[in-house]
């Protein structure tokens, strides 16, 4: 089958730069599927896809796409032939019906297989006339969320859209794209080369637009060639510059042409925390800044121009003079701030609502101090420390510096607590409580951040949920899932014993009187250890472990978590298969007796061998269980429960459970209680897969 190269590209004014990246993906994504669907996996064996993306154009290249859809051939299948006619012979309604529904007469159906079936056919057909229907669904499946119109056009598009380029081969495929009529000619750089570049070969295109109109479509290739120029100009002043993926990849979005240019600013601007330097920097001005190789802040910058300028120190002058009043401002707040104690500020909280029916952040702030002092005592903690650190931990909200930099909070409130002279602990727990801002993020180090981090979170999830507003589908505005799975993590990764239940309902106290008051604890509870599951499965922990686990509610996190490695392990021992089958059939005995089994064993009515033999290291197992238990070893607790599998597997061949003796009935039931007891005391095994 013969192939051709297509090329599309939509120019574009400048695109999103937190979107480029992403809508190439899935304009190359789209496209695929859509000729996937239209040709077939098979045909597109030979065919290879190539998106790029920059901040005027976003294009497909796909190279040796087939030219024709290929004929097609499917039976569809009718009547059995029992049915087909009637008495007199004559084609009944189902087979007139079936005949009808494919487009053709009885007498062009035959008999497969017993029934009257139909082979419809699907001439071959080309795919030039068919690809600005693909391109076109791709395009509308884009993940953008608001659309735009411009001047008369009903077309819309993230941004206006100027140029369309659809190659098939070296010629054009003929049709309108979003009001525009398809062409062979491409921009270059706005300001290099604010001409058309006309192409005929899909593959040169990328060289083309290099080479002519001063534009690297690549997107990969401009991000590396980025990163490249900024290791050297780093180099050349002896610094290290931090290159923040998030940000390069912003940067990548706003040229085509990059060059990057090395500015600085005074030294005294240094004397400001350099956080708020970097944020000033990057945040607003897209710059990367420089450490020494001592990991301090050096008073230069790193831009990146999108044209190769006949005077680069004027580029760099220009953005030296933009820079100083950023750094000026932020060097302003900061001395403007120390002026102020955290805890005066801590008055003007009253006047912030938190939530309407919840209070102010004032009133939160005094939630989390009573409840950070309980738990810092708990883990060994400062109580002083930790309630004096939760009573301030809002306060630096209130700053000239945060209200600018609001990504700075909590870091701000460090360097105040120092300035003020409170406790080093009080003063990391500023910034500490926090943590983990997000999916990955350190975690606190010290007890007191870690006290103000979970009382935190936990005044937020009992107040949110006290007032009926959990988290509802995707909508989660206060991110109580992502609070939830910070505390979990924060206790379990921390190795502390800490009781969720007893801390919920410590928070629940402090406010008093809440519409769900009554439900509250359980309900967060609940939803706590529901956001273990998607714990265990983003780390590969099969979920059935979780609800082993889950179905007996442990409310000490560190436990929990202890228990679903120990099923995990268990599942690994030869002897596991067979203990889960015993414990399930154990469950379905007991689940169907009507009353109660009794509590211990009558060794005078154990009359089997196996029976007797099952109760005998049951006995010993209790006894030898006791310490795992107790230190909450579960490990070793189901590596000594594996040794019950020969005697339980005897058991149950051996002996009948339901006896007619309904003394020795009982008894038998009894044992298995005990039995399924000891398993109990780390998880329900009978719930996991053999």
């Amino acid at each position: 089958m013969s192939a051709k190269d297509f090329l599309f590209e939509l120019g574009t004014e400048e695109l999103p730069p937190k979107a480029l990246k992403s809508l190439s993906s899935a304009l190359e994504s789209g496209i695929r599927s859509g000729l996937e669907n239209l040709l077939g996996k098979e045909q597109l064996s030979g065919t290879t896809f190539k998106a790029y993306g920059a901040p005027r154009r976003l294009a497909v290249l796909a190279t040796d796409l087939p030219t024709e859809v290929p004929e097609s051939r499917i039976t569809v299948q009718g009547p059995p032939e029992k049915i087909a006619f009637d008495a007199d012979g004559n084609p009944s309604k189902a087979l007139q019906g079936f005949a009808r529904k494919c487009g053709t007469e009885v007498d062009q159906l035959s008999v497969i297989g017993g029934k009257y079936s139909f082979e419809k056919v699907t001439p071959a057909q080309p795919v030039a006339p068919l690809l600005s229907e693909v391109i076109t669904q791709a395009l509308d499946n884009l993940p953008i969320p608001k659309r735009m119109r411009w001047g008369s056009s009903r077309a819309e598009f993230v941004r206006p859209v100027k140029w369309v380029v659809l190659l098939f081969g070296d010629e054009v495929v003929p049709c309108e794209i979003m009001s525009h009529t398809a062409g062979r000619h491409t921009r270059g750089h706005r300001f290099h080369y604010n001409e058309p570049i006309e192409l005929f070969d899909g593959r040169q295109y990328a060289e083309t637009l290099k080479q002519k109109g001063k534009v690297l479509a690549d997107f990969e290739e401009r991000q590396e060639l980025i990163r490249g120029q900024l290791l050297a100009e780093a180099e050349k002043v002896g610094g290290n510059v931090v290159i923040d993926e998030g940000l390069l990849e912003e940067v990548c979005a706003l040229n085509e042409w990059p060059v990057a240019l090395t500015g600085r600013f005074e030294a005294r601007f240094l004397e400001v925390p350099s956080q708020a330097l970097i944020s000033s920097m990057a945040d607003h001005q897209k710059y990367f800044h420089l450490l020494d190789n001592n990991g301090k802040l050096m008073p230069y910058f790193i831009t990146v121009a999108n044209i190769e300028s006949r005077d680069p120190q004027l580029v760099i002058e220009g953005n030296e003079k933009v820079i100083r009043p950023r750094l000026s401002d932020a060097a302003f707040f900061f001395e403007t701030d120390k002026k102020q104690t955290l805890e005066s500020r801590t008055e003007a909280l009253k006047k912030i609502v938190f939530q309407n029916e919840l209070g102010t952040v004032y009133e939160k702030s005094t939630r989390i101090s009573g409840l950070a002092g309980l738990i810092a005592d708990q883990i060994g903690g400062d109580g002083v420390h930790a309630s004096r650190a939760g009573l301030l931990c809002k306060a630096d909200l209130v700053s000239e510096m945060v209200l600018e930099f609001p990504e700075l909070q909590g870091l701000m409130g460090y360097h105040y607590a120092l300035n003020d002279g409170e406790p080093e602990e009080v003063a990391l727990a500023q910034n500490e409580h926090y943590m983990p801002r997000f999916h990955g993020d350190e975690l606190p180090q010290t007890k007191t951040g870690i006290a103000v981090a979970i009382a935190d979170r936990l005044d937020t999830l009992v107040g949110l949920f006290g007032i009926n507003q959990p988290p509802t589908g995707s909508k989660d505005p206060f991110a109580l899932r992502r609070a939830t799975l910070g505390t979990l993590r924060i206790i379990v990764e921390n190795d502390l014993a800490l009781d969720l239940r007893t801390l919920l309902q410590a928070a629940a106290d402090q406010y008093g009187q809440l519409p769900a008051q009554n439900t509250v604890v359980e309900q967060v509870l609940e939803f706590m250890l529901e956001r273990f599951r998607a714990w265990y499965e983003e780390r590969g922990i099969s979920v059935d472990n979780y609800i082993a686990v889950h179905t007996l509610r442990p409310t000490k996190p560190l436990d929990f978590d202890r228990r679903v490695r120990a099923v995990s392990h268990f599942r690994t021992l030869p002897e596991s298969a067979s203990l889960a089958a015993a414990n399930k059939r154990v469950s379905n005995i007991l689940s169907k007796q009507e009353g109660e089994v009794a509590d211990n064993v009558d060794s005078s009515l154990l009359t089997d061998a196996a029976e007797v033999e099952l109760a005998k290291q049951v006995t010993a197992l209790e006894a030898e269980l006791a310490p795992f238990f107790e230190k909450g070893d579960y490990q070793n607790a189901l590596e000594a429960l594996a040794k019950l599998q020969a005697p339980v597997d005897r058991f149950f061949e051996e002996v009948m459970v339901m006896a007619d003796d309904e003394k020795v009935r009982g008894n038998r039931l009894a044992l298995l209680t005990k039995l399924r007891n000891l398993f109990l005391g780390v998880a329900d095994i009978s719930l996991i897969a053999g």
